[in-house]
């Protein structure tokens, strides 16, 4: 029997790292990783998505998006023929997404945020104080890949803006109870990951390798 191809896309401006720990059987699934782009000029979120699919050169595979990279993989799923799409720490349409959010989009509050700050992060550290923002400093130097301003204003812009209001019903969805970016209150019909936060995909990765294979075969599997 063939294996299953598995295409991982990391959260926004994440690298490939997050996934380092995700195990899935090496007799069954075929991984591979998709990396972050630097966006063309006034490229749209369908147009960007398109291009990351072209990089896909296997027949119905199934992708898996975390945050911002679940966003993009359900817009990928438009040009190519796919297996399953699973989003991770995501959402399914901008209905699912926070109050914050909304008005950031109303208000276009989204636009004031500094970027090059969020690039800065030996500035950062110099104003943190305490072990536990400095062990997160140095999660952010490792996991955090694209450090292209015109990347980041692009990417925030498209999470923002994203028009899908019409959730695709084949969508699996895993979400933690504890997700700060997306609040677990206005999400709809997904697997519950308890304590996970938005970033539980570097921190639960235990609960993943015991139940993601089964949840790509089988989404009537029972997870715990």
């Amino acid at each position: 029997m063939s294996k299953i191809p598995v295409y991982f896309m990391p959260g926004l401006a994440a690298s490939t790292a997050i996934f380092e720990r995700i195990q899935l059987p090496v007799a069954d699934f075929e991984v591979h990783l998709l990396e972050w782009e630097i966006p063309r000029a006034n490229e749209s979120l369908d147009e960007y998505a398109k291009r990351i699919a072209e990089k896909i050169k296997l027949e119905n595979p199934v992708l898996i998006g975390v945050s911002f990279g679940g966003i993009l993989v359900q817009e990928m799923a438009k040009h190519i023929n796919t297996k399953k799409v699973i989003i991770i720490s995501s959402v399914k349409s901008n209905l699912e997404f926070p109050r914050r959010m909304k008005i950031a989009k109303s208000t276009k509050a989204y636009k004031l945020i500094p970027m090059s700050l969020i690039l800065n992060l030996e500035n950062l550290a110099k104003f943190s104080f305490g072990a536990k923002i400095n062990h997160r400093l140095k999660l952010y130097r490792k996991f955090l890949s694209v450090r292209d301003i015109g990347y980041l204003e692009w990417a925030v812009e498209k999470v923002i803006l994203w028009e899908r209001t019409v959730v695709d019903e084949s969508v699996i969805h895993i979400h933690g109870d504890m997700d700060d970016v997306f609040p677990i209150k206005y999400i709809k019909d997904c697997t519950v990951v308890k304590g996970g936060s938005h970033i539980m995909i570097l921190n639960k990765y235990r609960w993943f390798n015991a139940n993601l294979a089964a949840i790509i075969v089988d989404t009537k599997t029972s997870v715990e």
